[in-house]
């Protein structure tokens, strides 16, 4: 099996990913491969054969890949608990905005016990998205400060938040990863 590296601005940065000449009927199968249809689990194995392909990536550089360096990269590919098709197909959505959105949110590490991060509900979440998204509107719009403040407290209880617990949400995403990650996820979605 031969096996070629791709440059690819997956996860944010530029890194290699193996990819082997696909069959026929490849094309159809990474057709069906969206960023809805990866689960939580390929999306934290893709991350680790990534990972692993990063440094032979560098090792190959912008020249072909020897055939060791092809087997090493199968290696990682496999050793991350993915077939090479299923890598190759969810390696073709990679670039897609959803699909990083869920690998951030895959691979950040949990919001600390007891945190407003880790007491936020997709429910809750995907009020507070819409409200910030609102609360933005309305303060692009204009107008005087008092006319923008109304209208930004306006969409946040139009959602079913209080001031307060917007405000939390707000003030915990620049600290914690996790709900950051959560948050773009979200605001993605709404916005598709």
């Amino acid at each position: 099996m031969r096996f070629a590296v791709l440059a690819a601005a997956s996860l944010l940065t530029l890194a290699g990913a193996a990819h082997a000449q696909e069959p026929a009927d490849a094309p159809a199968a990474q057709a069906s491969v969206t960023p809805a249809t990866v689960t939580d689990d390929e999306l934290l194995k893709f991350s680790a054969a990534m990972t692993k392909l990063r440094t032979v990536a560098a090792a190959v550089g912008s020249g072909t890949p020897t055939e060791e360096q092809q087997a090493e990269m199968a290696a990682a590919v496999e050793s991350s608990g993915l077939e090479i098709d299923r890598f190759n197909a969810i390696a073709h959505i990679s670039g897609d905005p959803l699909f990083r959105a869920r690998l951030n949110v895959a691979s950040a590490p949990a919001s600390a016990e007891g945190s407003v991060g880790a007491s936020v509900s997709d429910d809750e979440l995907g009020r507070y998205a819409r409200a910030a998204t609102q609360a933005r509107t309305v303060a692009q719009a204009g107008g005087t400060p008092a006319e923008q403040q109304a209208g930004m407290a306006a969409a946040v209880e139009g959602q079913g938040l209080t001031l307060d617990r917007f405000n939390a949400i707000s003030a915990a995403t620049s600290s914690d990863s996790r709900l950051r990650a959560r948050v773009a996820l979200e605001q993605l979605k709404a916005e598709a």
